[in-house]
Order: C-alpha cells, then sequence, then structure tokens
C-alpha cells in the first residue's frame, strides 16, 4: 500500500489562493466617502419606505401592480432576448397568472401566459350531477398564433406573457391582453364582454410589429378543445358532438361521426366545436382563405371514458395588411338553442341539426314554433302529447287515404286471385288485367303508398327535432328527470350490447304500442295482397317485421331522449285509435264493394302514367312471343 503523504505543492498553492484573497479584499475595502454614500442611501430607503406605507391606503392597483422589474437583471435579460428578441421585454415584467371577469350570463378566465380563455363557465346551467357547465377548464382548450420574426425565430403566443386591462366601454366589460416589444409596440387580444349576450367581441391587432413579424413566413392560428361530458349518456351525447363550419359564402357543413376525421375549408367564416347541447363558435368578420379541421373520438368505452367526448382543432391563416395583424371576430360560448343562435343572423342556426331540405324547413317554420307556444303555458311533457295529438289529427286524412286503400284491395282481391289463376301461365297478361281492374275501381296500390310517403317527412323531422329540442334539457315529466336524456326504472348490474346498463319504460311502451299498431295495419296487408306465387313468403316477412320493429326501437331507443320515446308512444296510440274508429265507424265494407261496382261500369280514363306502364307491359309482352317464335 502506498503511503500517504503531505503534498507540498498542495500546500503552497492554498497559501497562495489565501493571500490572492487578502489582497482583494484590502483592495476593494470602501473609502470613507464611499461609507457615507451608503449611510446616506440607507437613510433615503429607509424614508421611501415609510413614505409607501402611508401611501398604502390610497393607493390604486393597476396592472403595473403585477410585474416585477426585471431590466436591471444585465444576465436574465440577455438570456431572454436570446430566446425571444423583442418579445423579451413582455417576459421581464411577468404579470399575475390569471385575469377574472363576469357577466350575468359568463364567468371568465384569461390565461395572462397566452392571453387566451383558460376557463368558460355558463352561470345559468349545470350538468347532468347539479354541477356547474364549463366548456373551458382545466386546460382542455388551447388557443396560440404561431410565427416567424424577422430575426430569425419562430414563437408561440401560448408561451408567451401577456399583460391584462380591464376597463369598462359604456356597460361592456372590455379586456386588453398585450404581448409588447415596448409600452407603444405590441400585439394585442380584445375582448368585449356584453351583459346579457353569450357572443362577445374579439379582435386580433398588432402595431408597430412591422419590423418585427415575418410577413414572409406564414402566420397560423391554432385552436384546440377537449369538448366535457355534461349528459347523463357519455354515448349519445357525443352522437351530436362535432364541428360543424360555414365556408364559401354560406354554405355549412360538418366532419362527422368517424373516429377521426379532417377537412379543408376555402373562406371559412365560422367554425364551431358543437356539444349536444352547448357550442364554442369563433366567428371572423371576413374569411380565412383555406383552414384545417380536425375532429377525434375520444370516447372508446363510455363505461371508462367518461371525462371528454371529443378532441377538435382547426389551423386558421393571419394575414398582414400593411406589415400588421388585424382580424376582427367574435366568440360564442353558450347553449345550442335554436331561439337565441338563430337571433345572431349569422346562419348559426345551421349549427342545430333538424334535418336537411324539407325536414329541416318543417322544424324551423312549424315545430319549433309550435313546441315553444305550447311551452310558454304547459308543462314539457303536456307540451310533446298535445304536440303530438295534434300532428296525428292533421294527419289523419292521409290515414284514412291509407286505410281506405288496403280495405279496396282486401274487396278485389277473390277478383285479383282468379285474373291471376286465369292468366297463371302468361304473367304480363295477369299484370295488365290486375293493372286495368285496379284502375277501373279505383283501388289502385299506388294510392296506399302515397299517404305514406305524405307522412314521411313528418316523421323524419320530428325524429331530428326531439334529440335537438334544448327546451327539453333537464325538465322532469312524470318518473322522468330529464326529457332530453333517457328515463332510468331500474339500473342493470351488467351492460348489454346495444341496449345498455339500464331500462328505461318510455322505449318498451313505446314498443309495445308499436306491435300493436303493427298489428292492425300489418294483418289488413296481409289479407289484401292477392294470391300468388312467393306470397306466403311476404306474409312471412311481414309478420317477423311486425315482431322485429318493435324490438328494434326498443333496444335503439333505449339511450335515447325519453322526449323523443314519450313522442313515438303517444302517436302510435292515437293511430291504433284512429285505425279503430276508421274500421269500425266511418268505413263500410258493403258500400266500398258497391262504390267498386260502379266505378268499373264507368268508363276509366287514364292518365299518362298509366298509359305508359300499359305500353311498356304490351311491347314487353310482344317482345316475349317474338323470341318464342323464334325458338
Amino acid at each position: 500500500m502506498e503511503e500517504k503523504k503531505l503534498d507540498i505543492n498542495s500546500i503552497l498553492g492554498f497559501v497562495l489562493i489565501f493571500g490572492i484573497l487578502m489582497f482583494m479584499l484590502w483592495q476593494n475595502q470602501p473609502t470613507p466617502e464611499e461609507l457615507e454614500a451608503q449611510k446616506k442611501a440607507k437613510q433615503e430607503q429607509v424614508e421611501a419606505d415609510k413614505r409607501a406605507k402611508n401611501q398604502e391606503q390610497n393607493k390604486v392597483t393597476t396592472v403595473d401592480d403585477f410585474y416585477t422589474e426585471g431590466a436591471g437583471d444585465s444576465l436574465k435579460l440577455v438570456a431572454l432576448k436570446n430566446k425571444l428578441g423583442a418579445f423579451a421585454y413582455s417576459a421581464v415584467q411577468p404579470s399575475a397568472e390569471e385575469t377574472v371577469v363576469e357577466s350575468d350570463l359568463l364567468a371568465l378566465k384569461f390565461s395572462n401566459k397566452g392571453g387566451y380563455l383558460s376557463e368558460v363557465k355558463l352561470k345559468n346551467y349545470v350538468d347532468f350531477k347539479g354541477n356547474p357547465i364549463y366548456i373551458i377548464k382545466d386546460n382542455n382548450a388551447s388557443f396560440n398564433i404561431n410565427f416567424g420574426t424577422t430575426d430569425s425565430r419562430i414563437l408561440n403566443t401560448k408561451d408567451l406573457i401577456f399583460h391584462p386591462t380591464v376597463t369598462k366601454n359604456g356597460g361592456n366589460t372590455v379586456v386588453s391582453m398585450k404581448l409588447k416589444v415596448s409600452e407603444s409596440k405590441f400585439l394585442e387580444y380584445r375582448y368585449e364582454l356584453k351583459e346579457g349576450d353569450y357572443m362577445m367581441d374579439f379582435a386580433i391587432r398588432s402595431q408597430g410589429l412591422s419590423d418585427v413579424i415575418n410577413g414572409s413566413q406564414p402566420i397560423n392560428l391554432d385552436w384546440n378543445l377537449k369538448t366535457y361530458r355534461h349528459a347523463k349518456s357519455v354515448s349519445y351525447e357525443n352522437r351530436y358532438t362535432e364541428v360543424v363550419f360555414e365556408y364559401e359564402d354560406g354554405k355549412d357543413d360538418y366532419l362527422g361521426q368517424q373516429e377521426e376525421t379532417d377537412d379543408v375549408a376555402e373562406d371559412l367564416t365560422y367554425v364551431a366545436f358543437k356539444q349536444h347541447f352547448f357550442t364554442s363558435i369563433l366567428l371572423a368578420d371576413s374569411p380565412f382563405k383555406t383552414s384545417k379541421l380536425v375532429s377525434k373520438n375520444l370516447v372508446e368505452d363510455e363505461v371508462i371514458d367518461t371525462t371528454y367526448t371529443k378532441a377538435f382543432a382547426v389551423t386558421l391563416p393571419l394575414e398582414l395588411s400593411g406589415g400588421e395583424i388585424n382580424k376582427s371576430m367574435d366568440w360564442y360560448y353558450g347553449p345550442s338553442d335554436f331561439k337565441i343562435l338563430n337571433k345572431y343572423d349569422r346562419n348559426l342556426d345551421e349549427i342545430v341539426p333538424l334535418g336537411w331540405g324539407i325536414f329541416g324547413w318543417i322544424n324551423k317554420y312549424l315545430f319549433i314554433p309550435f313546441f315553444a307556444f305550447l311551452g310558454g303555458f304547459l308543462p314539457y311533457g303536456i307540451a310533446i302529447i298535445v304536440m303530438t295529438i295534434a300532428i296525428k289529427l292533421l294527419m289523419s286524412f292521409v290515414q284514412y287515404k291509407q286505410f281506405l286503400s288496403q280495405a279496396k284491395l282486401k274487396i278485389l282481391k277473390p277478383e285479383l286471385d282468379a285474373i291471376r289463376e286465369k292468366y297463371k301461365d302468361n304473367k304480363m297478361k295477369a299484370q295488365q288485367e290486375t293493372l286495368a281492374l285496379q284502375t277501373k275501381a279505383g283501388a289502385s296500390p299506388m294510392a296506399g303508398c302515397m299517404p305514406a310517403l305524405i307522412q314521411l317527412p313528418v316523421f323524419y323531422a320530428l325524429f331530428q327535432f326531439f334529440p335537438s329540442a334544448f327546451d327539453l334539457r333537464q325538465k322532469s315529466f312524470l318518473w322522468v328527470e330529464d326529457l332530453s336524456s333517457y328515463d332510468t326504472i331500474a339500473k342493470l348490474p351488467f351492460n348489454i350490447p346495444f341496449y345498455g346498463d339500464h331500462v328505461s319504460l318510455f322505449p318498451i311502451l313505446a314498443s309495445v304500442a308499436i306491435f300493436f299498431y303493427m298489428k292492425l295495419t300489418t294483418g289488413d296487408q296481409i289479407m289484401s295482397q292477392p294470391t300468388q306465387e312467393g306470397m306466403p313468403d311476404m306474409a312471412k316477412m311481414m309478420k317477423y317485421m311486425m315482431y322485429l320493429s318493435p324490438i328494434m326501437m326498443l333496444f335503439f331507443f333505449n339511450n335515447y331522449a325519453s322526449g323523443l320515446s314519450l313522442y313515438y308512444f303517444i302517436s302510435n296510440v292515437i293511430s291504433i285509435g284512429i285505425i279503430l274508429v276508421i274500421k269500425n265507424y266511418i268505413l263500410d265494407e258493403d258500400k266500398i264493394h258497391a262504390q267498386i261496382q260502379e266505378n268499373k261500369k264507368k268508363p276509366k280514363k287514364e292518365n299518362r302514367f298509366q298509359k305508359k306502364m300499359a305500353e311498356m307491359m304490351e311491347q314487353a309482352e310482344k317482345q316475349k312471343q317474338l323470341q318464342q317464335k323464334r325458338k
């Protein structure tokens, strides 16, 4: 083992360092003049502290009170300038973390880092658990401008410090968030919050940054939002959660319900991150040229994924004018209520899925005003029943025509069977004679189809109306707590695929009513069908549908809004009543039979369609006979 020895060189080094330190202390000791100056500065500081303490009670708090002067820290300033360039000015004066403002409808928080809304609370609404509705909270949203600078940097506003100022403009609250290069040069987000309004003015503008922002590089505005779950059924809510946007001067579209989807829109004027009953909308006074939109589903398992429904993102290009940004826009955070959105006259009513074409027109100009009228003085459950009764009575003449057509075909069945038996070896001739008899008797099968087609727009419009009716949200009726969600009479200890983990009563009642309605109508349809080859299979299929349709209804609507199931239940009960009244008190088969015989005697003028059909059938028969002769 090597013996440890004292290193003479180390001793000499320590002595030398000690000597140098002592020399520096002696060299830098203050002179009598310096000691006097320090004493005077200390006395001035004490007096300044006393004055500040005396003025504290009358001090007006401004945004500058949140700043800590850092310009004296030269090393920090140099580091910030190396990282942020001209925008180091804002970073060395950090403000408080958040700025809070409220109106009668909204409670807002603005993050001073990034200058964007970090929390949006709707004050007048709660979710299915009774908790406040937050559209933005706990970093589920971001708003960022990505841009290049003239000194070759790429910056993101979400990482930079904005300086807030809160003022009043009449009765409105104005929040100005400025990202400063100096006191006179800045990028500003300006929000103007109005009382009694979910829409706020929003503008992005720059001042004096033409020599800071690099206009030759893209300037992109990125807005992202993960939508919170607010309803009892996350899967049902997610079905109506989607991106809706307007582009090319009034056209509207949506991304759809795929697991992940995207699209590119030209001349975009608004984009809405729509949830079932609440929505976030960014509107522009002048269109964005080319925008990219993305939607991603976040609910893979509704038992596990219970916080968010979808993730939305949009990238919007910003343009410079004279080297500066000047973009006027609006924000909407509020209900997806047709009545509220329609008042803005910005085509925002298209965000509410009321159906396309005639279906949307029926909802907008008939069902929505009528239901609003009924809801003005009736409980909403009773309003649904009254509205259903009114619609069914209005459409009762259609059901009468449909049932009358079935009755005529039922009476003609023996004659139609005789025709098919007579021409069993000539199907074309049998069809011609069948058509001729039905035409003379005024009992065309088309007469039964037309009433059904007339009812279809009403049926589909109501199917769209009830899930979109904001007025039904959290309105109770009988055992139902919320007409906009499913009702529950029993909770299952397990989950049934396509059905759920609960039992809803209204879908059961609606399924029973549909079964008896189909039993009445399908039985008559089977009886009215002429006997021919293949008809037993057709009859079996119609019987299967009589049982299958109620089962499909039971499974499909178990997670749907109970208001929709209530409508179908009442609608089918009324339809059963109308059919029974028509069958037992209005229609007389003897009179119908006599009328058919009278119609046969009258010369029947064929319309253009019937003539065309007869000509086609004759032509087909001739072609068939010609082919047989050639053989």
